[in-house]
């Protein structure tokens, strides 16, 4: 894997952060990372995994952090307003959703991407925006936050499965299930999704549907290797079961 990022061993927010965090989330899981190697060890990075447990995004943060990189989030731009909170998130370097508008999304997405690239940074994104509304927990239907910010800035686009966290927290839980400590979480990271082919076509619709479409395909074959199941021919789409897709984080 080379030399690893600055990012974990120079001082940041991240390292009190990472204190508190890792121990709790060790207690709670073990986690298995495979295909290290994938992630990149250096530059910046779209890092897109499945989503099904309010748990998750510890997990991959703390898989992220353990890979040496700093575990950055795509977040509503409300937390950004929020006193504190919103500090430390700026501190850090999360990144905010794109605002509504499409001429104020386009730009900011810009922004945001070639900052990621000047800074060497990488950001998760969920492409799903909120839990799967599948009643087998496979991934749903994707948005386009991630893939916008590939293209924006030619990233490289890095899909993820995790599989095991439902037992530390099913969606919709109230709280978290802490006994047995250390449930076995599986972790997979896998090849960059080819979206060469659409590079500079950021602004159109048709170019995010299908490189949405193949980001989607990528994680839900690493979640079917994970889980040793195939997944539904047609993936979920919430609206056609007249379910709302609230808690969304892209569009």
């Amino acid at each position: 894997m080379g030399s690893r990022s600055p990012e974990k061993s120079r001082p940041s927010p991240f390292w009190p952060l990472a204190a508190i965090v890792v121990p709790a989330v060790g207690y709670l899981a073990k986690i298995e990372i495979r295909n290290k190697e994938k992630l990149p060890a250096k530059g910046a990075f779209v890092l897109a995994p499945n989503h099904y447990s309010e748990f998750d995004p510890l997990i991959v943060a703390a898989a992220v952090w353990r890979l040496g990189r700093a575990p950055r989030f795509m977040a509503k731009e409300s937390l950004f307003r929020v006193p504190v909170l919103g500090w430390l998130m700026h501190k850090t370097g999360m990144v905010p959703v794109a605002r509504a508008t499409s001429a104020a999304a386009a730009k900011q997405t810009i922004e945001q991407s070639r900052a990621l690239v000047k800074n060497e940074r990488g950001v998760i994104v969920y492409p799903e925006g909120t839990l799967t509304r599948d009643p087998d927990l496979w991934p749903m239907r994707g948005k386009s936050g991630a893939v916008r910010l590939a293209l924006a800035g030619d990233i490289p686009l890095i899909p993820m499965a995790q599989w095991g966290t439902q037992h530390v927290m099913g969606r919709y839980q109230k709280g978290l299930s802490l006994w047995p400590p250390r449930k076995r979480v599986q972790v997979l990271i896998g090849d960059p999704v080819d979206v060469s082919d659409l590079s500079g076509r950021a602004g159109e619709q048709a170019a995010l549907n299908e490189a949405t479409n193949r980001l989607m395909n990528a994680i839900t074959a690493l979640l079917e290797e994970l889980r040793g199941e195939k997944a539904p021919a047609t993936r979920w789409n919430p609206t056609e079961h007249g379910q709302r897709e609230t808690g969304r984080l892209d569009s």
